[in-house]
């Protein structure tokens, strides 16, 4: 990919067997990945496909590691507050997939996980299953309840902007992330960067092998 088409530092590479993880140690909880989402794919204004989730917020965190909330968990001490982009990261385990009852979650052979509508049934199996919150269900007319009839309407959840990034485009979030604090790219190229700025992988081994399968190993 050219510098001229990447608008962002933190997409590295587009197509098939990228991955999307974020680095929080970047992320400013600003909103901009949130707005950016729901501009692009015209989602209504109480649905969203990414979110910012902050936790400890208002807390300092231990003395050095105030910055550093990654590194400060990996050696067991307290973050303070830590805003975490949160979304479908297209797992390589992906849970979401082994539970659906359906067939109507999918891995295909690009490395993404696809929903297909006609096939989901509103169960929300993937919603329990999922470790990171990106199921959605904006249909649910029950609180978001649901059973096998379907009352859960059909889920929706992050993309990862497939369409674009089948014409070299980034994902719309990580394009437009002011900090750059989505990375795009192979599993390499994402823990290359990381190591670069010192940033630490925020979730435990269990959630990165979910994430990355084998290949979490180059996180290590």
């Amino acid at each position: 990919m050219s510098s001229k088409e990447q608008l962002s530092q933190g997409v590295m590479s587009t197509g098939s067997h990228t991955r999307i993880f974020p680095d929080v140690e970047a992320c400013i909880d600003c909103g901009g990945c949130v707005v950016a989402c729901k501009r692009t794919w015209e989602l209504p204004r109480d649905e969203q496909r990414i979110s910012i989730s902050t936790m400890l917020e208002g807390q300092e965190g231990a003395e050095g590691y105030n910055a550093s909330s990654s590194q400060a968990l990996a050696k067991g001490m307290d973050p303070g507050e830590t805003s975490i982009p949160m979304q479908c990261y297209h797992c390589e385990n992906a849970p979401c997939v082994s539970v659906c009852p359906t067939d109507a979650l999918r891995k295909d052979d690009d490395g993404f996980v696809d929903v297909v509508d006609d096939l989901c049934v509103g169960c929300q199996y993937c919603l329990s299953a999922c470790p990171f919150g990106a199921p959605q269900f904006p249909e649910s007319n029950d609180g978001g309840i649901a059973d096998f009839t379907g009352s859960g309407g059909t889920m929706d959840k992050c993309t990862m902007c497939e369409e674009r990034q089948d014409v070299g485009k980034g994902p719309a979030c990580a394009e437009e992330c002011a900090t750059d604090a989505i990375l795009v790219g192979t599993t390499e190229q994402i823990a290359d960067e990381m190591e670069k700025r010192e940033s630490e992988p925020f979730f435990n081994d269990e959630a990165m092998h979910v994430i990355f399968g084998e290949e979490a190993e180059v996180f290590n």
